[in-house]
């Protein structure tokens, strides 16, 4: 599935199917553990056969109770499995404390106590099913010297051993991806984890903060769950479900989505024929001289992503250093935002605003004559705004009064600094418990518009409560993007996509366009810089096609 569940979200579902009577605790219990066990073989095939070891660490919960399913599964296949539960057996939930004892006919449940883990025989797989979703406060200390990475050491060879874990590494939160932090001064555990099994759905937590790093590789492990809670409620390229979020990749439900259906639906060129002005007039205001460079990639990009017409507004003396790297993109004087409000006509759909544009009044009239620009006789509908960088940054000092003008077919992208101006009281400092999906959230309720607020894991919400994730993590990772004018591309992307008069809804564009981002740049590899980004577009482009 490509929803990403809170744990609140996932208990709701699976207490809807249990008290419907199509499932028992018990039977979901034993699913999980069974396909935790094959997605072990998945992930290692060497252990499918001859001798092995495991060590599991079971918790006081439900988490736990699937520990023991795993030692009774590997157990069966022929494993020596030693199992230490962290708490007490009379206090395990009833369908937990059912397996314990079901393992404890088949083995020994020992009382945990780190000598004691240290000097059981060195295992091939280190299972960790303490606590899964829900855990919110920091690792006890004890827990914590045995679970953390460093710990393996303690057996000859230890980095070699393979770690399983279930649900998440315990001690990440799985609402948030991030550690809660000890109360004192210790550092936080870093508990991580190779293999991490996920059951129904991906969590929240997978893909925001540190979750990516710590679970390690994450297999989705299906258990049954069939009700109408359980099912996926808006693929992706529709317009998202209010309550749940989900990742902004080509996958829905069971499988993989082919590219030619998303993102490949949302390239309006991909799909048709027409005047370059079916596929919109994207403006990119650009500042002074010496300041062009950002508004000139945005210019570019969205030219390549196929909007019929790009013009760049620049100040009358940047009108020679900026007509010394433009060709196809054209290009006016713009001196204030009266010669803006002259020169932007009906056919205009898309404009750009922020890149190197200058922090000041002056981009402040800039934005304020851009919001209120509507559509003409000759336009179905209001041009799209997106506004980044500088655009964001001259309303620190009064935000309120941007998000009085900003409209639905407003695109904000900051990054947390610019974020962090607009929002303070949702900065990355003040969060506490609440997740990036949260604060996104709340950002485009009060703003009144979509909100992409960048980063390894970049978060699209819009009013209402739709929001989706796109993460550049594992194979999608792309360390390059961390390179100055990526985000100026990515404007100019979101700008170009939703040009045409026939291009998706606005929300949908913005997810696609952090996916193809993302996409360019894991093309390029290694040496990217911003001004490759455009260049690699038709190269992706290509691949939709499939």
């Amino acid at each position: 599935m490509a929803e990403l569940l809170t744990s609140a979200q996932m208990r709701a579902i699976e207490h809807a199917e249990i008290e419907s009577g199509c499932v028992t605790g018990l039977q979901l219990m034993e699913r999980a553990g069974r396909g935790a066990v094959e997605a072990t073989l998945s992930k290692w095939p060497k252990f499918s056969s001859g001798y092995h070891r495991a060590l599991i660490v079971c918790g006081p919960g439900n988490n736990g109770g699937d520990g023991f399913v795993i030692a009774r599964r590997l157990k069966d296949r022929g494993w020596d499995v030693d199992v230490f539960l962290y708490g007490t057996a009379d206090k395990l939930p009833p369908d937990a404390k059912t397996n314990h004892d079901l393992w404890s006919n088949m083995g020994q449940v020992m009382a945990f106590d780190p000598a004691a883990v240290w000097d059981c025989e060195r295992p091939d797989l280190f299972v960790d099913a303490v606590f899964g979703t829900g855990l919110t406060r920091p690792l006890p200390p004890d827990l914590g010297v045995v679970l953390e990475d460093r710990m393996m050491t303690h057996w000859k060879h230890g980095q070699s051993i393979c770690r399983l874990a279930v649900d998440c590494p315990s001690g990440l939160n799985l609402d948030t991806g991030m550690i809660p932090a000890p109360e004192d001064d210790r550092m936080p555990i870093l508990n991580s984890a190779q293999l991490t099994v996920a059951f129904h759905s991906l969590k929240t937590g997978h893909k925001l903060g540190l979750g990516p790093t710590l679970c390690g590789e994450i297999q989705v492990v299906d258990i049954g769950l069939r009700g109408a809670d359980a099912s996926e409620r808006a693929m992706v390229g529709t317009p998202p479900d209010p309550e749940r979020a989900r990742l902004a990749a080509p996958v829905f439900s069971s499988g993989a989505l082919p590219l030619r259906i998303w993102p490949g639906s949302v390239v309006t060129k991909l799909r048709g024929q027409g005047h370059k002005y079916d596929y919109g007039h994207v403006v990119v205001c650009a500042g002074g001289p010496g300041r062009g460079g950002a508004a000139r990639m945005a210019a570019r990009t969205a030219l390549r992503s196929g909007a019929g017409l790009v013009t760049v507004l620049c100040p009358p003396d940047a009108l020679t250093e900026n007509a010394c790297r433009l060709d196809a993109v054209m290009l006016r004087a713009c001196t204030d935002a009266e010669a803006f409000r002259r020169t932007i006509d009906d056919r205009v759909t898309a404009l750009c605003l922020g890149p190197g544009l200058g922090v000041g009044r002056d981009t402040q009239e800039l934005v304020i004559a851009a919001l209120a620009h509507r559509r003409g006789d000759r336009g179905w509908r209001d041009p799209a705004v997106v506004l980044d960088a500088d655009a964001l940054t001259s309303f620190e000092d009064d935000p309120e009064a941007l998000f009085a003008m900003t409209h639905p077919r407003t695109v904000m992208t900051p990054h947390e600094g610019e974020f962090a101006r607009l929002f303070p009281d949702l900065a990355q400092s003040e969060r506490a418990e609440r997740s990036k999906i949260d604060v996104v959230r709340m950002a485009a309720d009060r703003a009144g518009c979509i909100v992409l607020l960048k980063g390894e894991d970049t978060v699209i919400a819009r009013p209402g409560g739709g929001a989706s994730v796109h993460s550049a993590n594992g194979d999608r990772a792309a360390p390059w993007l961390a390179t100055a004018g990526a985000g100026d591309v990515l404007a100019g992307l979101i700008a170009g996509l939703t040009a045409p008069e026939t291009a998706p809804d606005l929300f949908c564009v913005a997810e696609a366009a952090a996916w193809l981002h993302c996409e360019a740049a894991r093309q390029f590899g290694p040496g990217l810089i911003a001004e490759d980004l455009p260049e690699m577009l038709p190269k992706v482009f290509l691949t939709l096609e499939r």
